[in-house]
């Protein structure tokens, strides 16, 4: 199984997210979803294998967020939410660890458990 993770050096759940990755020998490719473009058709394939609902895979308490004025309830639409994510890729909630078929959300880390 190939396992990716969206990572962001800078957030503390995600460099603990990686850890937890590496201590348990998992191997994985590590996206730097702030510095690689995700293409609209792979940020689709992430938000339609969560199993949740698709507003926990944005980031609303971020600046960001408010200064687009996006309205949470149009968040359960999961086409707007792979528009707002390919768009605006500051707003994908972090750590996700991504398998072909499953999006988890590694909040906490131990959560990546589920799918290794």
């Amino acid at each position: 199984m190939q396992l990716k993770i969206l990572h962001n050096p800078r957030c503390s759940k995600s460099r603990q997210g990686k850890r937890l990755l590496e201590e348990k020998n998992i191997t994985f490719e590590t996206i730097l979803y702030l510095d690689e473009q995700i293409s609209k058709i792979e940020m689709g394939k992430i938000v339609n294998n969560f199993s949740d609902s698709p507003i926990l895979l944005v980031r609303t308490k971020e600046k960001l967020f408010k200064d687009l004025k996006i309205k949470k309830e149009d968040l359960n639409d999961k086409k707007y939410v792979v528009d707002v994510l390919s768009k605006y890729p500051k707003l994908i909630e972090r750590p996700l660890l991504l398998s072909e078929k499953k999006t988890i959300i590694g909040r906490p880390p131990e959560n990546f458990l589920k799918l290794i």
